[in-house]
C-alpha cells in the first residue's frame, strides 16, 4: 500500500521505511532490496520531518505524513542513497494524519484525530501545494474510549481510479468520494456502515476490483465487501476472524495485503504479534483463516508486499525492526528470512 508504481533507480528496487521520531525513530530510512532473498540494506535516512509514520510514492518523489497535532505532509528527493527534503512541510489542515495516497494529481491524507480527509494538489516538481479540500467526517461508535468521534484512518483510490475510499475507525463506516482532478474538490458520494464496534482501520482491494477486504482494529475480524465501481457502492457480505479460535487477550489488527493473483490475503495483528494467512475463494467473495505465524517482532504496525510478490515485510513498531518473509507460493504461508533494526518502524513502501 502507499505506492503508485515501481521506480527503478541506480540500485534497482528500493525500500523506504517510515517511523515515529517522537519514540526514537530515525525518520525516513532508505534501503536497497535484494530481490532474491528479500534482504534489506539501509543506505541512508532523514530525520528532517517529525513522525513520518506513513509514506507514498509519486514517481521520483517520496511523500510522508507528519503525524503530529499540527498535521503536515513532506516531500523527499530519493535519487540518492538518502532521502533529501524538498522544501518545507505543507499543512493538511487536520490533526494527526496517519495515512496518505496519490490519486488524480493530488495527495490525499486521512487525518485521524480530526476525523477528516484532505486533498492537496501536486505541483509540477512533485511537491504538495496548499490544501483544496478538507472533508470532515461525522458520527461516532459504541466503544467510548476509541469511538467518541470520527477517526479517519486510511484513504485510497479504488482500482478503477473513479473513486476515493476512506476508512473511519471512529464511526464504523467507509466513505466513497469523488475527486475533481481540476479543482481538487472532494465530494461525498455515499457511506457504508459496518457492524458497530468493529473499528475498521484499513482495506485492500481484490485484483479483480470486484471485492474489498476491510481489516477491523477493535475486533480481530475481516469484513468482505462487494465493490461496484460503476455505482461506487460497497456492500458488506460477511466477516471472518484473523486470529485462531480460542485466542485470549487483546488483539489489534493493523494492515491487510492481498496477493497479486488474488489467492491469499495477509493481515498483521498486534497484541498476539502474528501474521494471519487467509485463503480467498476463487472469485474473491470469501475469506478463510488457514494459518498464523509470528511477525518476527513486537506490535506489527504495517505489512507490505514486495513488488515481486515473493516477500512480505512487517514493520514491528515496538521491537524496532523490519522483518522480511519468503512466501510459499502454494500455501501462502510466510517463512522468516531476516530483519534489520528500525526503531519505532511504522511503514514500508517500495520504489
Amino acid at each position: 500500500m502507499g505506492g503508485t508504481g515501481t521506480v527503478r533507480g541506480r540500485s534497482g528496487v528500493r525500500a523506504y521505511i517510515g517511523s515515529f521520531t517522537s519514540a526514537g525513530g530515525r525518520g525516513v530510512l532508505a534501503a536497497d532490496v535484494d530481490e532474491t532473498t528479500g534482504e534489506l540494506t539501509v543506505t541512508g535516512g532523514s530525520d528532517a520531518v517529525a513522525d513520518p509514520s506513513f509514506l507514498a510514492l509519486a514517481g521520483p518523489v517520496l511523500h510522508a505524513v507528519s503525524e503530529t497535532e499540527a498535521g503536515a505532509v513532506a516531500a523527499f528527493d530519493i535519487a540518492g542513497p538518502a532521502p533529501l527534503p524538498l522544501g518545507a512541510p505543507v499543512p493538511v489542515e487536520g490533526a494527526a494524519p496517519t495515512h496518505l495516497a496519490v490519486a488524480a494529481g493530488h495527495l490525499l491524507t486521512a487525518n485521524y484525530t480530526s476525523g477528516s480527509v484532505t486533498a492537496l494538489p501536486l505541483a509540477e516538481d512533485g511537491t504538495a501545494r496548499p490544501a483544496t479540500t478538507v472533508l470532515r467526517h461525522e458520527g461516532s461508535g459504541p466503544v467510548a474510549a476509541r469511538q467518541s468521534r470520527p477517526h479517519a484512518h486510511q484513504v485510497l483510490p479504488d482500482p478503477s481510479g473513479r473513486w476515493i475510499v476512506s476508512v473511519d475507525l471512529g464511526t464504523d463506516s467507509l466513505r466513497v468520494c469523488a475527486l475533481d482532478p481540476v479543482t481538487g474538490t472532494l465530494t461525498l458520494h455515499g457511506e457504508t456502515a459496518l457492524r458497530p464496534g468493529t473499528g475498521p482501520r484499513h482495506l485492500a482491494f481484490h485484483p479483480s476490483g470486484a471485492y474489498a477486504y476491510v481489516l477491523n482494529e477493535l475486533e480481530p475480524t475481516l469484513t468482505v465487501c462487494r465493490w461496484d465501481a460503476g455505482t461506487g457502492v460497497l456492500e458488506p457480505l460477511g466477516e471472518t476472524t484473523v486470529v485462531p479460535e480460542g485466542t485470549t487477550g487483546p488483539s489489534y489488527p493493523s494492515e491487510v495485503v492481498v496477493a497479486p493473483d488474488g489467492r491469499f490475503l495477509w493481515a498483521a495483528v498486534r497484541g498476539d504479534d502474528t501474521l494471519a494467512v487467509l485463503a480467498l475463494g476463487a472469485a474473491g467473495a470469501e475469506a478463510a483463516l488457514v494459518a498464523t505465524v509470528p511477525c518476527g517482532g513486537t506490535w506489527p504496525r504495517d505489512l507490505t508486499l514486495a513488488p515481486s510478490g515473493r516477500h512480505l515485510y512487517a514493520a514491528n513498531e515496538r521491537s524496532g525492526d523490519v522483518t522480511w518473509f519468503t512466501l510459499d507460493p502454494e500455501t501462502g504461508i510466510p517463512a522468516r528470512g531476516g530483519a534489520i533494526e528500525a526503531p519505532a518502524a511504522s511503514c514500508v513502501v517500495f520504489g
